[in-house]
């Protein structure tokens, strides 16, 4: 059976992969003797999100991120923010995982269309977690906008990603994520068709109109191949 889409291309984190940013901060800052609470991770979101925010909107680099959102602890600690924030990624990447159903999509689209990745996270965390996890032998082009300096939801990232493509027709791509925001109306601005993977059951914002909404990767697998 031939799939509608020649190319799938995926978000990785919370897409993908779990991305459970507190527990990896616990186990980052417990090999730095702090035990960091809830209270912290609370405090700490409210320098991180405003960022990501910033970053999507191409107002500040990936590395002004990484440091910005550590700096308040790298202080605290006497240790610099990258140090931080690469002892960070490490710790995610240490407990990484897919996502239910993610592994079993994978296969089964496997030899059927080419698989892709585009992801707003960074370098140091994408390569190790596909490695770790087995899963970089399904991903025909794996783009990341801290390396193309472009993030989602800007059209350049994904004109990017089309030239690695070979230039694909727009309607044979599909763009699968849980941002709306970065993936949807990323995919939207690229003028492909986009999948919204809406686990927790989410309105749909004002004005981005995504293709399909599922709420699992077997309701994909179940679109994709009927």
């Amino acid at each position: 059976m031939s799939l509608p889409y020649q190319w799938i291309l995926f978000d990785a984190d919370e897409t993908l992969f779990y991305f459970d940013a507190l527990k990896g901060l616990k186990l980052m800052f417990s090999e730095f003797g702090v035990d960091f609470t809830q209270a912290d991770f609370d405090e700490y979101q409210l320098v991180n999100k405003p960022l990501w925010v910033d970053y999507q909107d191409g107002k500040i680099t990936a590395a002004e991120l990484q440091t910005i959102r550590f700096e308040p602890w790298a202080a605290k600690l006497s240790v610099t923010a990258m140090t931080l924030n690469s002892a960070f990624l490490s710790a995610m990447a240490e407990i990484c995982s897919p996502l239910p159903g993610a592994r079993e999509l994978l296969a089964a689209l496997q030899g059927k269309a080419k698989l892709g990745i585009i992801t707003n996270g960074f370098t140091e965390l994408q390569t190790v977690r596909l490695e770790r996890t087995g899963l970089q032998h399904h991903f025909d082009i794996l783009v990341i906008s801290e390396k193309v300096g472009i993030a989602k939801p800007d059209v350049g990232i994904f004109e990017h990603a089309f030239e690695l493509m070979g230039h694909p027709e727009r309607d044979t791509v599909l763009m699968v994520g849980d941002n709306p925001h970065s993936d949807i109306q990323g995919g939207i601005n690229a003028g492909i068709h986009t999948c919204w993977y809406n686990v927790h059951g989410h309105d749909v914002p004002t004005g981005i109109t995504p293709h399909y909404q599922v709420s699992s990767h077997q309701e994909l697998q179940k679109i994709l191949l009927p």
